[in-house]
């Protein structure tokens, strides 16, 4: 068939060597043609969130005819004894929201800087999402606002929302609107449940969509893409480890904490590790809550421990 048969649609799905393109209109089956094989990297055929070129065929369904360029991908290497090939989980997502609860569970500042760790690593646009404000009081509700709005002062945005009360439902639907997002953030925190709020009829089980529990080594990439309304994609991903950890050299952990960066050049020691030198203005800094202490700390577990 001739380019002029071709049409252009988004892999919302992968199984067993069948990709389900979304055209717009419906879901195609489609198999990828032999030379698509020949010309990609075994590892990275395609991935959801690819946009392809693909011909109908007359039995129904289609064929891959083209991967189209990516703008962005999120992707992970496996771990060793496995060969560092780069497999990507979600091609051209547009941003990562990250939803943590103001209470049950309550808010964890390291599991949060994990996660915009990892964002900035990738060069990734993070958003936060406070979820649950109906759980908390006034003063707890203050306490809560207090934790974020250090991450809005570093620069991120961060949106309050509860499915019970419909708070910030509105603006957080704005923010899914047209774009691929990353939907990710530890167990509990209401992330099918805010789906659900936003788009009731995709009928989300509770916890459907995947929590924090790949450990990396012997989980197989899956993740697929919700469609909740035209022109708008939410990755259901495998998890927080899924990120490209263990691509970070601790080294340059620094570079992805944003506000270290006014500080790295003046340290007495090039490079520092800003964990025991004498003379390192962001441990000074830290000191001086110039730096919050709670990410500086973050930053030392991070270092020393890992991720």
């Amino acid at each position: 068939m001739g380019r002029m048969s071709e049409r252009v649609g988004t892999v919302v799905r992968s199984h067993g060597g069948h990709y389900y393109v979304d055209t717009g209109d419906e879901v195609v089956d489609c198999t990828m043609r032999g030379r698509v094989k020949q010309r990609r990297a075994e590892s990275d055929l395609i991935a959801v969130g690819d946009r392809v070129r693909w011909s109908p065929i007359e039995e129904g369904g289609g064929i891959i005819e083209e991967v189209l360029p990516r703008h962005t991908v999120l992707s992970r290497t496996p771990p060793p004894p496995r060969a560092p090939i780069e497999q990507v989980i979600v091609a051209n997502p547009d941003q990562v929201l990250v939803v943590m609860a103001v209470a049950n569970p309550s808010p964890n500042p390291f599991m949060l800087d994990r996660y915009l760790v990892a964002c900035e690593a990738v060069e990734m646009p993070a958003l936060i999402v406070a979820n649950k404000v109906d759980l908390v009081d006034e003063d707890e509700e203050d306490d809560a606002r207090d934790l974020f709005a250090l991450y809005e002062a570093l620069g991120y945005t961060v949106h309050y929302t509860s499915t019970v009360t419909g708070e910030g439902l509105d603006t957080l639907h704005d923010v899914f609107h047209g774009k691929l997002s990353v939907l990710t953030g530890p167990s509990g925190t209401g992330k099918s449940s805010l789906l659900n709020a936003l788009w009731p009829h995709l009928d989300l089980r509770t916890g459907e969509v995947s929590e924090f529990h790949d450990r990396g080594r012997h989980t197989t990439v899956v993740a697929r893409l919700l469609r909740p309304e035209r022109d708008t994609y939410v990755a259901d991903t495998p998890g927080l480890r899924q990120f490209r950890f263990w691509d970070i050299d601790p080294e340059q952990l620094d570079a992805f904490f944003p506000e270290f960066r006014p500080f790295i050049g003046e340290c007495r020691f090039q490079p520092c590790t800003h964990t025991h030198e004498p003379d390192c203005a962001v441990r000074a800094a830290a000191e001086r809550e110039e730096i919050p202490p709670v990410r500086y700390e973050s930053y030392l577990r991070m270092f020393e421990h890992g991720f």
